[in-house]
């Protein structure tokens, strides 16, 4: 059964196999199959606002590099210069001045990609500075919002975040106000899976569950995005909206703001989170309590997925069965990863 087919029966659905987590071979086959052809979120057009600024990341192990044109355009290219594989930029963030020059050998390039100059190179039959452009890496913006994407046939970002239109607030469009991040022991399937339910919401997260209603919270898949909701309490922090967009893409509502989430898978057993929060700058004290609830809700999340990682690693698991209550979520992820890595259901 694909995860486009995927529907709740009355048969006992198990999860993944643990060898799935942490396996060196399926990490790289999750690089071919999964991370090169997915949307990525970079950043923020507010984090990006004048010509020159750039933003460099990693897109399935590829270095890239996305630039503000002098027109206003976000260009995206592989930061992988064409003379020598030299590193155009090794700063995560900066503004390069009018050109893209190689750190290696200086090779210049226009914001648009265009070699200008093969600086020093010599004169040589056959070289035409028309053929050495930049390789463009496809970039499209969702309300403001930066993704790259490796796969050209890909389907627009807009068209894949349809469901989020849905369900987006006007409380939620503010301005970039910071980045945090975080490390986790653990495949980032681990963590996925984790974020994907609410199941355990009373159990782990005992301030989280005083700023909403867990026992009403429910999650819906609408195509490749799951949708959160749980009504939040009074004088909440959360408006009680989450998301999620397969594979790598989460967010957390608040009441004057919204936690974009970067998940990163880094290795087998390593996944680094990065929040990128935007808030209303007139709510610092929010932000704040904001702030401090997201840092205990994810290390109450770090703590059980690097032990969910432990356990699996001990040997000692066995697939159990999914919640069809609650684990909806997590069935339509696995059903997708079984796709995409080849993997029986069991």
């Amino acid at each position: 059964m694909t995860a486009a087919e995927w529907r709740w029966t009355d048969k006992l659905v198990r999860a993944l196999p643990a060898e799935v987590y942490g396996d060196p071979e399926i990490f790289a086959r999750e690089r071919q199959t999964v991370f090169s052809k997915s949307w990525r979120l970079i950043g923020h057009t507010s984090m990006m606002p004048e010509a020159g600024d750039f933003i460099t990341d990693d897109l399935a192990a590829a270095p890239i590099i996305l630039v503000r044109s002098e027109n206003g355009a976000v260009n995206g290219f592989y930061n992988v210069c064409r003379h020598r594989a030299g590193p155009l930029a090794t700063e995560r963030t900066g503004n390069c001045r009018g050109e893209i020059v190689c750190r290696y050998h200086g090779w210049r390039y226009a914001l648009d990609g265009r070699l200008r100059s093969a600086t020093r190179f010599g004169s040589v039959a056959g070289f035409d500075p028309r053929d050495y452009g930049l390789r463009p890496v496809r970039v499209e913006q969702w309300r403001g919002f930066i993704f790259a994407n490796l796969d050209n046939t890909a389907a627009p970002i807009a068209k894949m975040l349809a469901p989020l239109d849905e369900v987006w607030r006007a409380s939620m469009d503010q301005p970039f106000a910071l980045r945090r991040s975080h490390e986790i022991a653990c495949d980032w399937k681990v963590y996925v899976e984790n974020y994907l339910e609410g199941y355990h919401v009373p159990n782990l997260h005992p301030k989280l569950d005083e700023d909403i209603d867990s026992s009403n919270y429910q999650v819906e898949m609408r195509g490749n995005v799951a949708i959160h909701h749980a009504p939040p309490r009074k004088q909440g922090v959360y408006c009680g909206l989450w998301g999620w967009v397969f594979p790598l893409t989460g967010f957390n509502g608040f009441q004057h703001g919204v936690l974009m989430e970067r998940i990163t898978p880094v290795a087998p057993r390593r996944t680094r989170l990065e929040y990128l929060y935007f808030f209303n700058p007139d709510r610092r004290a929010e932000l704040n309590a904001m702030i401090e609830l997201s840092d205990i809700t994810t290390a109450e999340d770090i703590a059980m997925c690097e032990q969910v990682q432990i356990n699996l690693d001990s040997g000692a698991y066995c697939p159990g069965p999914l919640s069809p209550q609650h684990e909806e979520s997590v069935g339509w992820f696995q059903a997708e990863m079984r796709e995409h890595l080849g993997i029986d259901a069991s």
